[in-house]
């Protein structure tokens, strides 16, 4: 992140793209000025949430008087160093990973898929909805090439591993983890697991037992 940022819990580092992209909403939509009630009326977020987030950057907003939209988009763009572009790279291009290939972060404009790798790709590469596939042969080569320091995995389970000691080897500093593998990674690599199963069968477990979201905060 851009300058000097505070320590924050990990579920407020979490909620700040979703205040930004609903922040950048309300400036689009030509509003000056929200309240914490207006964001968490449009975000369903608990209103003290929103504001003991806040709190941790500092005065963002002064009583009687909530919040400036634009003032709040720009610190977010900041903070999230929306001003830079990120470059990422797709290691599997089965179904969801095409599904990636098509979306490729449409909304934003900051993030975009720029290579990607999968078994069937020739050597010499193909290109899917406008992005190079390699072979994952060439996958240090063409990573270190483009200086790329984020990846997604949909890779099958079986090579999850072997392909992160890869990444880990050239240095690849985040990894979003599209596989059921708790990926063995060093400390300075960040790895986000995003398990579609345990996200289901955890939305049943709430539904079920009517667990509120401001209940796990």
């Amino acid at each position: 992140m851009a300058g000097e940022i505070p320590k924050i819990p990990q579920a407020t580092s979490k909620r700040l793209p979703l205040y930004y992209r609903f922040l950048q909403n309300f400036a689009n939509a030509g509003k000056k000025r929200v309240s914490s009630s207006e964001l968490s009326e449009a975000m369903k977020i608990d209103a003290a949430t929103i504001r003991r987030d806040f709190s941790h950057f500092g005065a963002l907003g002064r009583k009687g008087y909530g919040y400036d939209v634009n003032y709040l988009v720009n610190f977010f763009r900041r903070t999230l160093d929306q001003d830079e572009e990120t470059d990422v790279a797709l290691i599997g291009v089965g179904s969801l990973g095409n599904a990636f290939l098509k979306y490729n972060f449409q909304k934003n404009h900051n993030t975009r898929i720029v290579i990607a790798f999968d078994p069937k790709a020739p050597k010499d590469g193909k290109t899917l909805n406008g992005i190079p596939v390699f072979p994952p042969s060439r996958l240090e080569e063409k990573i270190q090439e483009l200086g790329i320091n984020l990846v997604i995995l949909t890779v099958p389970s079986r090579a999850a591993q072997e392909v992160t000691d890869r990444l880990v080897a050239i240095d690849v500093k985040g990894i979003l983890n599209f596989t059921p593998v708790r990926l063995d990674v060093p400390e300075w690599m960040r790895v986000h697991t995003i398990d579609l199963s345990v996200e289901l069968q955890t939305l049943i477990y709430f539904i079920k037992n009517d667990v509120k979201d401001s209940q796990l905060e």
